[in-house]
């Protein structure tokens, strides 16, 4: 009984002190209590019709772009167009990584798992994002600008060559249906 007491004791004056240290905790800069806010990328939600100029040849597809996984990422859906010489289709998820302080990129598409296995990491430039990805034949830039004048997004896609020189793989242009 004695050590009950003593227990007792020695334990009650710390017992107001744990809930206050466990309250004293800062949020997790990321997770699902932190959802992405981000007044740029909200411009880019909605649907688009996305035009394509690569290698000479034009190409017209939609797109659609939705806040998903809780407001984590913004997934930009190119739809696949059958009737393309090439049909092409990603699947794009565009989050904020808090801790870093920096837009990451998983893009999925149909050239398979060895061109999905890059991340991308993106940062800011005038009305746009930059984001630059190491690719297993080099690094590759994809950069979304936007114009608040017409509403409408560009990207621009460059790649480095074997030389060292950066040349331009794709050029688009998004503009609502």
């Amino acid at each position: 009984m004695k050590y009950v007491l003593l227990a007792l004791v020695l334990l009650l004056p710390a017992a107001p002190v744990a809930p206050a240290l466990a309250q004293d905790k800062p949020e997790p800069l990321d997770g699902p209590s932190r959802p992405v806010r981000d007044s740029l990328l909200e411009q880019l939600a909605g649907r688009w019709r996305v035009t394509r100029q690569m290698r000479g040849t034009s190409t017209t597809v939609a797109a659609d772009a939705e806040w998903v996984l809780s407001h984590q990422f913004l997934r930009f859906h190119y739809v696949r167009d059958s009737t393309a010489k090439q049909p092409y289709e990603a699947m794009v998820f565009i989050g904020y990584d808090n801790t870093s302080d920096r837009y990451v990129v998983h893009w999925l598409d149909v050239f398979g798992g060895r061109w999905s296995e890059t991340l991308g990491y993106g940062t800011r430039v005038a009305n746009g994002i930059r984001f630059m990805f190491e690719y297993p034949d080099g690094p590759f830039t994809n950069t979304f600008t936007f114009d608040p004048a017409t509403r409408e997004w560009t990207s621009l896609l460059r790649q480095k060559n074997p030389r060292g020189d950066w040349t331009t793989f794709a050029e688009e242009r998004l503009r609502r249906p």
